[in-house]
């Protein structure tokens, strides 16, 4: 018999959760693994790259498995949108990541959900901020301005301009994540088209921001920077993006999100590990506020 994975109440299974926890770990060290691949390769042309490999990596699964990727004539104008607004999102991660440290841009980033409550409120029907929701915002808000005024001498030089960066990817990617929730109301689209119209059509306005704003610098290689190059495209960007579709093709979105909160988690004690990067108490406290927001925010009610 086939294990459907949840519970009676709809809760994932211990096993389909421990698998979630492992994807936000996944999530969590992305951007550490970005971190030591700025060091050799310009983050732009890392972005872009990651783009082009991923995209094709998917093509040719879908290719294997018999899934169409192309969207619509009539809907391509949709998958330009959302190409875009994932291409300026991760132009902020992989850029930001050159100024801050990673402890701080996972929790930056990790406030998608409370930009998501917020746009929705205004933006979608039936999504109204309730008051859990909104202490949840505020609590999430007040984490923000606790990371942004924890100081310390070990912080790189101009790490507010990459807090700030992280934070416009974080609101890049809830206008992506409200985009395309309005779009595909009335249309029927695969997340497998949806991934692949932001890879594909991504690549464009990152590989621009390589030529505009990192001069056509090529990289400098090194086995540590291989390494973490290729963790982003085939791990995260592939494999992971994959398991996280499968996920929510067999459970709630809403069973999934209260997870949410492990990848900053993971991401800033990997980042403190990894890269002994410094985290100071106040850091601490905001991502709990955060963590402890997000998961208001996505409670079910």
């Amino acid at each position: 018999m086939a294990d459907t994975g949840t519970e009676a109440n709809g809760r994932l299974s211990p096993t389909y959760g421990l698998l979630q926890i492992f994807i936000c770990f996944l999530w969590g060290a992305n951007l550490v693994s970005i971190r030591i691949s700025n060091q050799g390769i310009p983050p732009l042309l890392a972005a872009a790259s990651r783009s082009v490999i991923a995209g094709g990596l998917l093509w040719l699964y879908a290719r294997l498995n018999g899934l169409t990727l192309s969207f619509e004539k009539k809907d391509q104008i949709h998958g330009i949108v959302i190409g875009a607004l994932f291409g300026i999102e991760f132009l902020f991660i992989y850029w930001g990541l050159a100024f801050t440290t990673a402890s701080r841009s996972v929790i930056f980033l990790y406030t998608h959900p409370f930009w998501v409550a917020l746009g929705a409120h205004f933006l979608l029907k039936d999504d109204r901020l309730t008051v859990p929701k909104i202490v949840g915002l505020v609590l999430a808000f007040t984490g923000i301005l606790s990371v942004f005024g924890s100081h310390s001498i070990e912080l790189p030089p101009g790490y507010w301009i990459g807090d700030l960066m992280e934070l416009a990817a974080a609101i890049f990617w809830a206008a992506t994540t409200l985009y395309i929730k309005k779009m595909s109301q009335d249309r029927n689209m695969t997340h497998y088209q949806i991934l692949f119209a932001q890879l594909l059509y991504s690549i464009p306005i990152l590989a621009g921001g390589w030529v505009i704003f990192e001069n056509l610098q090529g990289p400098q290689l090194s086995m540590l920077v291989l390494t973490a190059f290729a963790y982003q495209c085939f791990v995260v960007a592939f494999f992971s993006y994959i398991v996280w579709f499968w996920m929510i093709s067999r459970f709630a979105v809403s069973n999934l999100a209260a997870f949410t909160f492990f990848a900053p988690l993971f991401g800033t004690t990997l980042g403190a590990i990894i890269l002994s990067e410094p985290v100071t108490l106040m850091v601490w406290v905001g991502l709990g506020l955060v963590g402890t927001g997000i998961y208001l925010v996505n409670r079910k009610y």
